[in-house]
């Protein structure tokens, strides 16, 4: 479990893939120091287990699932990737509850910065926005946001300068994929409704 909260961006440093997994390696100092074997790291929102560690870097392994999910698959040795250590029983919710349990990829539309902020508007599966609401929360690449505006397929957030300047969202551009998590009360929400008769009865 996760708040969206993004502690550190790592550097990827390797990147090794089969015709089934994918194995990555994550250079981040300040996370690495308390990465033991098998504890779980949001690593652009998708929540992986730690498989090997040293001092200044750990390692992860991406399976079809998630490659199939996910925006893992397109990181190379260099990229940036958004970090954050799994919530501990009473810490602070500072984002939202964040399972890192990817729903599907999204696309950065376009960005329209304003001053020192930047509205930016993706694109998803209509059946993703389905689960959203103005003013609800979504994270996006592990990123806990409040979502502007909502139509069919697409939707925006408003990104402050703290935000630009410590995430992947600062310095991803339009076409740039990104991994979409729902509220996970909304999509509770939604197949409880889809199970019932919610249309209106006349005499």
């Amino acid at each position: 479990m996760f708040t969206g909260l993004v502690e550190a961006l790592g550097t990827v440093r390797d990147v090794t893939s089969d015709s089934v997994s994918t194995r990555l390696r994550i250079e981040e100092p300040t996370i690495a120091t308390d990465a033991p074997i098998g504890a779980s790291i949001a690593v652009n929102g998708v929540c992986l287990t730690v498989v090997a560690a040293d001092s200044t870097t750990f390692t992860f392994q991406a399976g079809p699932e998630t490659l199939r999910l996910t925006n893992i698959g397109d990181l190379r040795p260099g990229m940036k990737a958004n970090l954050e250590r799994a919530l501990r029983l009473g810490d602070r919710l500072g984002g939202h509850i964040v399972q890192g349990h990817i729903d599907g990829i999204g696309q950065i539309e376009r960005r329209l910065p304003q001053g020192e902020w930047e509205t930016v508007w993706f694109t998803c599966a209509p059946s993703l926005s389905r689960q959203m609401i103005r003013k609800g929360s979504i994270a996006i690449d592990g990123i806990s946001l409040t979502l502007v505006d909502v139509e069919p397929g697409r939707f925006s957030v408003a990104l402050i300068p703290h935000t630009l300047s410590v995430t992947t969202l600062g310095f991803k551009q339009p076409g740039d994929h990104v991994n979409l998590e729902t509220d996970m009360f909304a999509k509770y929400v939604l197949k409880c409704l889809e199970g019932w008769d919610v249309r209106p009865h006349t005499q």
